[in-house]
């Protein structure tokens, strides 16, 4: 049996495995691989690779392919916002157009629905009128306790392009982060060896964060945080092997250190800026509240 798909615009420049997973079914990596070897997958009546970048109207031809659907599927339950929800959604919002919008995430939420979390920013934009006729796609994540600017695309064209723009480090962000000791120098880079595990495979991954101390006193420090690579966690994983982790993390922490209590994670998604078509976006996001009352109670000073 043969089928035969013609590519439409929303999946060029999209890899043939990705294609697969999100037309076809989403089976593992090797399963595609060992098709796409034995010519059931093809492009033009063309053996290609699964890392192959798609092209408007070309032809995607399987044949015999016959997986069962329902060994694959994932069972991912949409979390259904209430009005509190969607009522206190549309202030978040700092910029809204057509292809995308930015928001500043409250802390406490995840950006998209997972094992330990429901409750989720996608699901809730996709019933907000500022998202009527779009569906929101995620072009970067943020922490579920970081607070701050978030951008999230409203088509797939444009959900391309914001990956392609982080991927080739030409979307910049700012961050704003209290962390717990003081630093010797007023600015400077840290640089660092991040490990993750991948089953059995632990990857190696460099990190690159560039910093400067906006105020400090013996006790803590407030730090403008670049980072220049983009691993999960860095920012909060860098600043725990400093031995100055930030304030309210309960995961990369010193666990002797008294300071170091439960409490709201400070750390916030300060700044973005990027550009598209030689046309600059700068966006912001302001500190929240507890942020903000934070620093008076550590005698800082409150950044605006």
């Amino acid at each position: 049996m043969r089928n035969i798909f013609t590519v439409q615009s929303d999946f060029v420049n999209t890899r043939l495995d990705r294609w697969f997973r999100k037309t076809i079914c989403d089976v593992p990596q090797s399963l595609i691989e060992k098709n796409i070897r034995k010519g059931k997958i093809k492009v033009n009546q063309k053996k290609e690779k699964s890392s192959y970048k798609l092209k408007d109207k070309d032809k995607i031809v399987l044949h015999d392919i016959n997986f069962n659907r329902s060994q694959y599927k994932k069972n991912k339950v949409k979390y259904s916002p209430t009005k509190s929800d969607l009522a206190s959604t549309s202030s978040l919002f700092i910029e809204n157009n057509e292809n995308f919008a930015v928001i500043n995430k409250p802390s406490g939420i995840s950006v998209q629905s997972g094992t330990k979390s429901k409750k989720n920013i996608l699901d809730i934009l996709s019933k907000t009128n500022e998202f009527l006729n779009h569906k929101p796609y995620t072009v970067h994540r943020i922490d579920k306790e970081t607070t701050g600017v978030l951008i999230v695309a409203k088509n797939r064209k444009f959900a391309q392009l914001f990956t392609s723009l982080f991927r080739i480090r030409k979307i910049h962000k700012t961050y704003l982060g209290l962390v717990i000791g003081e630093f010797s120098k007023k600015k400077g880079t840290l640089k660092d060896q991040l490990y993750t595990y991948e089953g059995d495979k632990k990857i190696t991954s460099e990190a690159i964060t560039h910093y400067t101390v906006l105020d400090n006193n013996n006790n803590y420090s407030l730090l403008k945080l670049n980072p220049e690579t983009g691993r999960k966690h860095q920012l909060r994983k860098q600043l725990l092997i400093n031995n100055t982790p930030i304030l309210g993390d309960t995961k990369y922490r010193i666990s002797s250190n008294k300071n170091n209590k439960k409490g709201n994670l400070m750390l916030h998604a300060y700044k973005i800026n990027f550009s598209i078509n030689n046309i600059k976006y700068n966006f912001s996001a302001p500190l929240p509240e507890i942020f903000t009352k934070t620093l008076k109670e550590k005698y800082l000073k409150t950044f605006s």
